[in-house]
């Protein structure tokens, strides 16, 4: 978070001057509290319902969040399937799309977020953007700084944006499957997070098969790089394709000794 301190380091050749990668934009800001009757409503329903739903469908656990969340829910979209919009609209949620357009997205991925705006307009997508443009990024912090600080690139372009975008929102719909790695094996379909809101993930016991079979059987949108051994996408240039039969999130580059990008820590 931006401390209204603004110190330079040296970090690249050239003898320019650039901010600690540490040291956040100014105006980064946290997320607004949640009203503390939403927030203890949100407690009971954890406590009442988190071990049922641990294992439900996601059917189940969407028209479950329709039925009970206190308000507004944020279905968060890397726009790699569209599988949490279709829940979504299916089970008539009070919900936005977040998309948080990164600057360093596919041209593909956006592609796919503008299709998803015209499928589905029950549920308005609202893109997400960082602070700082790319350029500006750049020009404050230096080139290149997913593969210097990729650390500091995750929480600039994609944590911090995410907690300012979240202040109106009772909860988030995720797309969390305990299949995609080992850090997310005994992951909650209902949860609180941080904040003291929902976090509910509907297809938490899917696996990849699941998905590509449930995007074919409703003729969903499909991203074009998952036809090309791209199973988890992220920013282009921190995004890889596997190879057949490996984890789907071996191709994503995290922070040395990180299995995420900092959005489920």
């Amino acid at each position: 978070m931006c401390d209204g301190m603004n110190p330079t380091t040296n970090l690249l050749d050239g003898g320019k001057n650039y901010r600690d990668p540490s040291i956040s934009p100014e105006g980064t800001r946290d997320t607004v509290p949640l009203d503390a009757e939403v927030a203890a409503r949100n407690q009971q329903l954890v406590d009442q319902w988190a071990d049922k739903l641990y294992d439900a469908s996601a059917e189940t656990i969407t028209e479950w969040a329709a039925e009970h969340a206190p308000g507004r829910l944020a279905v968060t979209m890397s726009m790699e399937n569209t599988v949490l919009a279709e829940l979504a609209h299916r089970a008539g949620l009070d919900a936005d799309l977040l998309f948080i357009d990164t600057g360093w997205n596919f041209p593909e991925t956006l592609q796919v977020a503008d299709e998803v705006e015209k499928r589905y307009p029950d549920l308005p997508l609202v893109r997400v953007l960082p602070l700082l443009s790319p350029e500006e990024q750049d020009e404050v912090y230096g080139p290149r700084l997913y593969a210097r600080d990729t650390a500091a690139y995750n929480r600039m372009r994609k944590v911090e944006p995410l907690n300012m975008a979240m202040d109106p929102y009772a909860g988030w719909v995720t797309g969390l499957r305990r299949a995609d790695s080992e850090h997310r094996a005994t992951a909650p379909a209902l949860s609180l997070d941080r904040t003291g809101r929902l976090k509910i993930s509907p297809i938490i016991t899917w696996d990849l098969d699941d998905t590509d079979r449930y995007i074919e059987d409703n003729d969903l949108i499909i991203h074009p790089l998952t036809l090309q051994g791209y199973r988890s996408i992220g920013c282009a240039p921190l995004t890889f394709p596997v190879g057949e039969g490996d984890d789907a999130r071996s191709g994503r580059v995290f922070a040395d000794g990180k299995t995420e990008c900092g959005l489920h820590e």
